[in-house]
């Protein structure tokens, strides 16, 4: 894959579905600050590879920031307050976080966004997200806000049913994926990535995932 290829220069806003849209290139400017920031919320919260409570270990290394944390293990997938790990509350989401989000929501139609999580996934060569709903937010009314940095990955985006067709997302560095309203819980997930690299990340791939989960 050609990290800068046409995909990787253009911008714009591409409608994928009633409340859902792709922001190429939207949080490229902000991506310095952002993986900045990342170091420091891993410096406190490492990255980690959870396990589905069906005893998989997940491909996804992952942390979390923001009032709320994500976490799964045999007892199901939900949201916790404090790092299991550390028993310390989540670091704070980021200031730079919060505002791309904010203008990702409101570009694609969600004025007044305000989340309370953002999941933080670090995908290395092979890592891929099988077809998922998000559906563990206690608001549903508002929309998730997805960031890529780094390696291209093939998004894939679904129905509101598991069988229903996906389309197929090619996501380069600074993509922007918002969908809500009508959309908010079509199934999503992410193709096996390929090797490549960026000279921002090196050969992987960091994904921010912004949700109202409390």
């Amino acid at each position: 894959m050609d990290l800068f290829d046409d995909l990787e220069r253009a911008a714009g806003i591409q409608a994928l579905a009633p409340g859902a849209a792709l922001l190429r290139g939207f949080a490229r400017d902000a991506a310095p600050l952002l993986l900045a920031a990342i170091d420091d919320i891993a410096a406190v919260a490492p990255f980690r590879h959870l396990t589905t409570p069906g005893g998989h270990t997940m491909s996804v290394a992952t942390t979390s920031c923001g009032a709320l944390g994500w976490h799964s293990d045999a007892e199901g997938y939900r949201y916790t307050a404090r790092d299991p790990d550390s028993h310390r509350a989540w670091p704070a989401m980021p200031a730079c976080f919060l505002q791309i989000a904010q203008q990702a929501a409101t570009c694609a139609g969600f004025p007044g966004y305000a989340p309370d999580a953002c999941l933080i996934n670090r995908y290395a060569p092979g890592a891929r997200l099988t077809l998922h709903q998000d559906r563990n937010e206690r608001r549903v009314d508002a929309p998730i806000v997805s960031v890529s940095l780094g390696i291209p990955a093939v998004f894939l985006f679904g129905g509101l049913r598991r069988n229903d067709p996906t389309q197929k997302l090619r996501l380069v560095h600074g993509d922007v994926l918002v969908w809500g309203g009508p959309s908010r819980l079509r199934f999503h997930g992410v193709q096996p990535l390929t090797h490549a690299e960026h000279p921002q990340t090196g050969a992987c791939r960091i994904n921010l995932t912004f949700r109202t989960a409390g």
